[in-house]
């Protein structure tokens, strides 16, 4: 029994020094097809103070001199830096990327923040706080911003509140109606799972239900990542469980400490229950369609998490003096990270010229 204490403990300490090692806490330096440092390249984390609390970021360039891209990250509170590692995007190399983390979210989570603060409006008013830094700090009278998911649902108030600051504003993942996506998402999986012939997560789906009327039980919301990760309808096309494709490599990004890590979980929780309810049931459609920039939708053929057709749905009821609609055939919820060159050429070629010639045609 001693010697079964003496080897658990030796383990935990072993595991608990690997994630030392591994968490120093800084974003490596951006490097050459040699390996060598690129000089004048940037990488550097930055904390700075946006709407009365320190808020961090990453902020990452080959040449600080290109355009910036503010990221939004979705969740609510769920940080996307991690997805580099697996999924490297290369805007680096084209862009000063920002990954920001939003307040209450990671690098940015504290206990201490107001939990009164916790609203959209304050989220609203923290972006463009951001936007600011960044076009000062840059030189930059207007700035890219690029929203996922929940941070699309909120880029798109952000860019109808602020047009003035920005470039362009463009969707991954557009919400639009959220409880109706989740209600077509169900009844999508158990058709799919009934083709499968897999009786048991049909069952499991039939005991969960998803209505208009009386929302999201329970029974879903625990179901949910696991199902559609099992059919390649989630996060991304080939994440199959939530552990391995997002709970794991979070713990071996480099870039965080062990604390930062740890606040990633602390903040996804905590986060959420603000602002899941209001999402969930508000219709963009119906409130929000005149725009004074462009807007670009970026959507993945197979996104059930933010239903791929329902972004269609709001796109074509959108007015702006450019927009662009871009199907990408073999992702889900992520094509920024799963058909990175697609989506690089998208914003090279359309947005930056204040083009659709890439476009679908409807």
């Amino acid at each position: 029994m001693m010697m079964a204490f003496l080897l658990l403990f030796i383990a935990l300490a072993a595991g608990t020094a690997y994630l030392f090692i591994i968490s120093p806490g800084r974003p490596a330096p951006l490097r050459d097809a040699s390996g060598h440092t690129i000089p004048g390249s940037l990488s550097e984390r930055v904390t700075v103070e946006i709407g009365g609390i320190p808020q961090s970021m990453f902020i990452q360039s080959v040449d600080p001199a290109n355009p910036v891209l503010l990221f939004l990250h979705g969740g609510p509170g769920m940080t996307e830096f991690f997805m580099e590692d697996d999924y490297p995007t290369g805007l680096e190399r084209h862009f000063t990327m920002v990954w920001w983390e939003q307040r209450g979210a990671g690098m940015s989570f504290s206990a201490r923040i107001p939990p009164q603060t916790m609203t959209l409006s304050q989220m609203i008013n923290d972006t463009v706080e951001v936007a600011d830094y960044l076009r000062d700090r840059f030189g930059q009278d207007r700035i890219l911003l690029l929203g996922h998911s929940w941070g699309a649902y909120l880029g798109i108030q952000v860019a109808a509140a602020a047009p003035e600051r920005f470039l362009a504003y463009v969707s991954m993942a557009q919400i639009a109606h959220q409880l109706r996506s989740e209600v077509l998402a169900r009844d999508y999986m158990l058709e799919a799972y009934r083709a499968r012939g897999d009786e048991a997560m049909v069952r499991r789906l039939e005991a969960a239900p998803v209505s208009m009327e009386e929302g999201l039980s329970p029974g879903w919301m625990r179901l949910r990542d696991r199902a559609m990760h099992g059919i390649g309808v989630g996060h991304t096309r080939d994440i199959s469980s939530v552990i391995t494709g997002i709970f794991l490599p979070v713990w071996r990004v480099r870039a965080y400490t062990i604390r930062d890590k740890i606040n990633i979980w602390r903040g996804k929780l905590w986060s959420r229950p603000f602002f899941w309810e209001d999402l969930l049931r508000d219709d963009l459609t119906a409130r929000l369609t005149e725009f004074d920039l462009p807007v670009y939708f970026l959507v993945g053929r197979h996104d059930y998490t933010a239903n791929s057709a329902l972004s269609r749905v709001y796109f074509d009821a959108i007015t702006a003096p450019v927009k662009g609609f871009y199907l990408f055939e073999n992702s889900a919820h992520s094509p920024l990270f799963e058909e990175p060159e697609q989506a690089t050429e998208i914003l090279l070629s359309d947005v930056m010229n204040g083009s659709n010639a890439l476009a679908d045609a409807r």
